[in-house]
């Protein structure tokens, strides 16, 4: 059989599905022909794969033309889909056949049956080049349910370093047809829960809910053809956090002061204050109603009703999943969106970060590998000034501002996220 890994970034696999639905009988036969013929005349023995790029648009002969690319003489990450299409566990037989076993059975006996898509679950941030992330796994649940499969090197209080590749985990959905599977596995995404470092989780249920995707049509060139990494914020999603805090709070208070929580000899009160999503500060009301609460984002109403486990937005279920951090700050857990939520009007003074105007600092924890100035030199706003490495990424750092290098770090040293890798002394640009 054969694997299509055509949506990549960066010249890696994001997707990988089994069978291809861009080639046709005849092709796959020459395919796996030519596959076997290059194996054979090298007298290859083991697990290995034989790669090609698909030409679309021309033919050779009877099949679309494609040609020779490389070949992994190794189990591939991808090999879970082959594994359910065909019922073969490839990681026992590399070992048997590693051993001097002779496999027990032939081509004749492999039938496919149905079709498998893989995700790659990385530590990265789509809608920041695909940078990678670190942190503490604060929260790890696996989705379960038919024709569902994860393999995970993950588990809830790891940290996620610098030092390894970001893949946390591969997920795998199986079905009768192509549509069933990826359906199966969108909804996967949807229910796996991983909080405490960003993920692409919801880049890959977009991915794979695209019309193009979905219709079999991805190339190589797909997510340079079509931005999925970025999201809106949909207030529907802050209605819900909002009214979970709420919920949560007068819940607490219950406990605390049976019959008296939210009691008031006052008229209902409308609690106003921005919340802080991410980066952003939204503008959020509260206010007790006989129905629930009426919650509105940036002048946007919603009803939000039911309990902190079971929430309704509008009558519809949200199926938020929140975990506390220290000084008043959420990690939650939406379908749709992993969100970083806290009160900004809560937070301990200095928790804004100070970089900027000449200030450059690490995006991200990794190792110095170039530094491109000296101290004491003029630099132009947009320089290249660092590079740093990690997880098999590079990440350039450019000046800010125009000005003189006053502070720089030195190629090998491990910086962590946050940390001050140069200063600029902004020019005077007065008269």
């Amino acid at each position: 059989g054969e694997r299509d890994c055509s949506v990549q970034r960066r010249h890696q696999k994001v997707v990988e599905e089994a069978p291809s639905p861009a080639i046709d009988d005849p092709t796959r036969s020459a395919m796996q022909q030519a596959a076997v013929t290059a194996a054979a005349d090298i007298g290859y023995v083991g697990a290995g794969t034989v790669e090609f790029l698909l030409d679309v648009e021309r033919r050779d002969g009877d099949h679309q033309a494609f040609a020779f690319l490389e070949m992994n003489t190794r189990l591939q990450v991808e090999h879970p889909v082959t594994e359910l299409v065909t019922g073969i566990d490839l990681v026992e037989w590399q070992l048997r056949v590693a051993r001097g076993e002779a496999l027990a059975f032939g081509q004749d006996d492999i039938v496919l049956d149905g079709h498998a898509i893989e995700v790659r679950l990385y530590a990265e941030d789509p809608a920041n080049g695909y940078l990678p992330q670190t942190g503490t796994v604060e929260a790890w649940q696996p989705p379960t349910g038919v024709g569902i499969r994860v393999d995970a090197g993950i588990v809830a209080g790891q940290q996620v370093t610098a030092h390894y590749d970001p893949m946390l985990a591969k997920v795998i959905a199986h079905g009768r047809d192509r549509d069933e599977a990826r359906r199966r596995l969108a909804d996967a995404l949807d229910r796996l829960i991983c909080l405490g470092t960003t993920t692409n989780r919801t880049f890959l249920a977009r991915v794979l809910r695209h019309p193009v995707f979905a219709d079999g049509g991805a190339t190589t060139s797909f997510l340079t053809d079509h931005d999925v990494t970025t999201v809106a914020l949909d207030p529907r999603e802050v209605a819900a956090v909002a009214g979970w805090r709420q919920l949560t709070a007068t819940a607490d208070a219950e406990r605390h002061s049976p019959g008296l929580a939210g009691w008031t000899n006052a008229t209902w009160l409308v609690d106003a204050r921005p919340l802080r999503v991410g980066g952003d500060d939204v503008a959020v009301s509260l206010h007790v109603t006989d129905t629930g609460l009426s919650v509105s984002v940036e002048g946007e109403p919603f009803l939000v009703t039911g309990t902190p486990e079971a929430l309704r937005v509008d009558g519809r279920p949200a199926h938020l999943s929140a975990h506390r951090l220290g000084e008043g700050r959420l990690l939650v857990h939406l379908p749709g969106a992993d969100l970083v939520v806290s009160d900004p009007t809560e937070l301990p003074p200095g928790a804004d970060d100070a970089a900027g105007a000449g200030i450059l600092t690490a995006p991200m924890h990794g190792a110095v590998t170039a530094v491109e100035a000296t101290v004491g030199q003029d630099v132009t706003a947009g320089s290249q000034l660092v590079v740093m490495e990690a997880m098999k990424m590079e990440h350039v750092i450019r000046a800010d501002v125009a000005g003189t290098l006053v502070e720089v770090v030195e190629v090998g040293d491990q910086v962590g996220v946050g940390a001050v890798v140069a200063r600029i002394e902004p020019a005077d640009t007065d008269g």
